[in-house]
């Protein structure tokens, strides 16, 4: 199946990042939730407006969260890893 353990460092590496992609995607959703509908909690705005609103930047954050966190996983999953076993760190002498 071409399963290998990964190292503790890996394991780490990969929980920052879940959690940098969490944490920007919630702050990117805030935004753009504020920014549509915040006219709704600012001005007297009929009932139908304000609620049309909230849903629009509701959902406009959402997508665009969910977009955020796989954005960022698929370029950290398209990062290329060093291999243990190349033998790179065995002093080969070569210094390009």
């Amino acid at each position: 199946m071409g399963t290998s353990r990964r190292s503790q460092a890996e394991r780490d590496a990969m929980t920052v990042e879940i959690g940098y992609a969490l944490l920007s995607a919630c702050f990117l959703g805030a935004v753009v939730f504020g920014a549509i509908a915040g006219p709704a909690a600012v001005w007297q705005l009929p009932s139908g407006a304000e609620r049309l609103l909230v849903v629009a930047g509701a959902a406009a954050g959402s997508v665009l969260g969910v977009l955020r966190v796989v954005h960022v996983l698929w370029r950290y999953a398209g990062t290329p890893r060093p291999n243990p076993s190349s033998g790179s760190s065995s002093g080969s002498g070569s210094t390009d």
